[in-house]
Order: structure tokens, then sequence, then C-alpha cells
């Protein structure tokens, strides 16, 4: 069963709002293995919505389309749907009782123009929706599948968890595949070094499936599988994944869920040792990424904000003729600032990050993107010159991520 997906809303269009529902869906439907082939996003428009489900009728079993069930007249969907297969809408009593009770138990009364959002094409099952006022449909028609949701994700989610994913189970049989992925992430190497390595796995795929993703100064592989049950496509992504870590070892910090602070936390937890931040260019990112982690206080002590140079001469210790002689954004202020706040605040380990984020600033011999990242332990100081590329926002988080993987590779042979 090939699936397409619509996506209606000129607010998508106009970047608005994210269409999370495109991907909430693309998943599940993966899930169920089910191949999407194409998504699609169209204004709220009848005449172009129409030559979009057209498209759709004839490339795709499954057509899942989402938003447009409002009440106002730019809420078009049903309509255009039925007028496209030469459907009749006709008015729900149920629906449009659930409806006008939505708006008694708020104290309101139902506007008129509410009551289309109880008429349906003929011969539709109608979704029940306990979160809003807007029921989806399922329509069979023309040899195809239509399945019509609302836009907001809060109703979207538990229409199709509750009774869109048992109705296409009941379709789908027990005969179908499902389609399983699995990506790990790395940092530290590029994607062409990444792909160098793994080339003659990628010349050769046919099932697994490998592909590259390269997120903010990241490498993403995904190995997707598609097998009769999860358990064998995981099987089968295995092998290809034991292949593709001997190649490419710990320049892997993690996979799926895994974030590279809580990889480090969780490191930072094992071996039981706590550590202090001083952070200039990146403005307590690194503090705020792995604050983030549940139970991480037992070893993040402290995070210093010294953006100025007062805060580093006052609060860090760094000597004011070394800021004088080498700059703020110099090696040897990274290290009088790691050194310092180590010290202050008696942590097992430290790191100061210190930069020119932009996007002014910079000069021939320090341009934008220019940093440096100290580390400390209790017995040896080191830092790294990085140069990153990209607007403010994106060199600051690749600051935060080359300070956290030095964290991780100093952590993963850690030894007492």
């Amino acid at each position: 069963m090939r699936a397409e997906l619509i996506s209606t809303g000129t607010e998508l269009l106009l970047g608005q709002i994210l269409n999370t529902n495109a991907q909430f869906l693309g998943q599940r439907l993966a899930q169920l293995g089910l191949d999407v082939y194409f998504q699609t996003t169209v204004g709220d428009n009848g005449a172009r919505l129409a030559e979009v489900f057209n498209a759709a009728l004839k490339r795709a079993d499954l057509i899942i389309v989402t938003g447009g069930l409002g009440p106002t007249e730019d809420d078009l969907t049903k309509e255009t749907i039925a007028e496209t297969l030469g459907l009749e809408m006709f008015l729900d009593e149920e629906s449009l009782t659930h409806v006008q009770e939505f708006f008694k138990l708020r104290g309101r009364k139902m506007p008129e123009t509410n009551k289309k959002q109880a008429q349906f094409p003929e011969g539709a099952a109608i979704i029940p929706n306990k979160m809003g006022t807007a029921p989806g449909v399922i329509i069979e028609a023309a040899g195809r599948i239509i399945i019509i949701l609302p836009g907001p994700p809060v109703e979207m989610q538990p229409m199709f968890n509750e009774t869109v994913v048992p109705f296409l189970k009941k379709k789908i049989g027990r005969n179908n595949s499902v389609i399983h992925s699995k990506v790990l992430k790395i940092l530290g190497m590029g994607e062409s070094t990444v792909e160098e390595r793994i080339k003659d796995l990628v010349d050769e795929q046919t099932n697994p499936t490998i592909a590259f993703l390269a997120p903010r100064g990241e490498v993403f592989v995904r190995i997707t599988a598609k097998a009769k049950t999860e358990a064998a496509a995981g099987k089968m992504i295995n092998k290809i994944e034991k292949e593709i870590r001997k190649r490419l070892g710990d320049y892997i910090y993690g996979a799926d869920d895994d974030s590279l602070e809580k990889v480090v936390a969780g490191l930072l937890k094992k071996h039981d040792l706590t550590i202090s931040t001083a952070e200039s260019c990146t403005g307590g990112m690194i503090a705020q990424r792995l604050t983030n982690i549940p139970g991480v206080s037992d070893n993040f002590m402290y995070g210093v904000v010294s953006y100025s140079n007062e805060a580093k001469t006052g609060l860090l210790g760094v000597p004011p003729e070394i800021i004088e002689k080498h700059g703020a954004v110099s090696e040897e202020t990274a290290i009088e600032m790691v050194k310092g706040v180590r010290q202050a605040c008696g942590t097992d380990l430290a790191v100061s990050v210190t930069g020119i984020a932009g996007p002014s600033g910079g000069t021939p011999e320090k341009p934008v993107g220019l940093v440096y990242i100290g580390f400390s332990d209790r017995d040896t100081t080191i830092v790294q010159r990085f140069l990153f590329t990209g607007d403010r926002e994106v060199i600051r988080w690749q600051t935060a991520n080359a300070a956290l993987n030095m964290l991780r590779r100093y952590l993963i042979k850690y030894k007492r």
C-alpha cells in the first residue's frame, strides 16, 4: 500500500507554523510498513487542493489529508474532496450534538458556522474527536482510502492512534512488512569523510538502506530495513550497524534519541565526576544543555557566564595582562578561564569557551567563528582551537557541541 500525505493551510506555506503532522504521520506509517512516496503542502485554496488531491489519486492507495476542517470559509478540505469524488455532503446529527455539547460545556453558544463541522461526504466513516469540534473521516472510494484529519496535532495524533491505526492494521492484514530505522549520530568527522569510510556499504545497499543527514555540524547515518517484523528488521540493521561502528569508532556518540548532553551526563554519573563551566561566546548554552538532563545535579556544580572582560578577570581570576596582551579570544585566556573556574568551584573537571560568534567583531587575524575551548582536570589543562562557519546561533551551537564532545572523548577513556 503506497501512502501520500497532504497538509493544508496557508500558514504552513508562510512558515508561521511548523508542519509536525507530516513528521508524525511519516513515522507512524513507517512503523506500519507503509511506504510514503510523496508529501505535499497546499494553501487554503479549493482549486489548488483539488489539483493536489487528483495527483495523489493517480499514484497512491492511501491518502491522508490534515487540516481544513474548521468552521470558517477557508476550511475547504471535506467539501473539495467530496466534490472531486462526486459525493454529496450530509449532516450527521450525532456529530452536530457533539459540537453543540462542546460549546455548552464551556458556557458558550455554538456559532452557526460550526454546523459545517458536522457535515460529511456520503458514505464516510466518522472519526470522533475527543479534543475538539472537528471530527475526521475515512472514505473508501475510487479504489482508494482517503483519511481526513484535523490540523492541530493535539487533536490529530490521538485520532490517528486510536482510530486510524486499528483501521489500517485491519486493512493491511498480517502479511504486511514493517519499516524500521536506526540513526547513528556522529560528531568530529565531516559528512564526506563518513561517506568515504562506508562508501562500499552504501554502494552495495539493498535492504537495509543507508542515508546521510547533516544537521548543524553533525552527521547522522540512518539505517532502514524492511521485514516481516520489527525484530527481524532490527536484526538486519544490527549487522550493518556493527560494521559502521567498527569503521567510525568513537566518532559515533549515540543513536536515535540520544543527545550529546545526555551521553555526557551519563558518563559523568558513571564515573562520579563533578564539572563546572566558564562560558563567554556561548552565553551559558553548555550549562543549559547539561541541566536539561534529569539527575545531572549530582555532577554539574557551577556554570559561570563570563561574557565581559571584567567577569573573566573578577570572577575567574584571569590576569588582566593576559587579556591585554593576547585578547579575550585567545588560547591563553581560555587556559586561565578553565583553570580559574575549576579551582574556584573545586570540581573534578572544567570547560571554558571564548570566541567570536559574530556577525561582527571579526578581524583578519581573528575572524568570526574563531573559538578556543579549554578543558581541565586535576592533572592537565589543554586548549583546542576551532574555526566554525554559519550564523551566530549556528556558531554558538557548534561551539557547545565541540565542548561537550571534548568532554565525551575524555570520559569514554577515563580511568581512575
